[in-house]
Formats: structure tokens, sequence, C-alpha cells
């Protein structure tokens, strides 16, 4: 069976995988929607595509910026800590 120690241990560092992983595209989306809201705010228009559009295209560029990286942060996780203890190490 899996220790207390163990689980919580893994846990943890399952969610700061998640946190290093995901900081890249939540920064651009927090920086595109503020970019635009500070422009729909000085031009006074209230398009809602307007919203939409830059920040996914902003995302979708990110993303793909950082693929290499996330899977690399993941593929790490998984040999160095879930295999091993799937497999009894």
């Amino acid at each position: 069976m899996l220790e207390e120690a163990v689980f919580f241990d893994t846990l943890r560092q399952a969610l700061w995988v998640a946190v290093i992983t995901s900081t890249p595209i939540l920064a651009v989306a927090l920086v595109a929607g503020v970019a635009v809201g500070l422009f729909q705010a000085l031009t006074s228009i209230q398009e809602m595509t307007l919203t939409f559009v830059p920040k996914v295209l902003a995302i979708i560029a990110v993303f793909w910026a950082s693929m290499g990286f996330m899977s690399q942060t993941l593929v790490a996780f998984f040999q160095d800590r879930l295999i091993p203890l799937m497999i009894g190490g």
C-alpha cells in the first residue's frame, strides 16, 4: 500500500507541475485580457468578439510555443515519480 507521506508528496509535486505548465498560458490570457479591456475602455467599443478572438489567438500562440516545455515537464514527472510508484519502487 502507498504510505500517506508518499501520497501527499506525490500530490504536492503533481499540483506544482500543474501550476508550472499552466502559468505561461494563464499569464498571456491575463495580459491579453487587460490589453483588450483597456483598448475597449479607451475607444468605447463594446464588441464581444473583440474580447474573445485576441485572447484565443494569444493563448494558441503561447501554447504552440510552450508545448515542448509542457510535454517535457509532464513526461519527467511521470518517469521520475508516478511510474516508479506504479511499479512498486
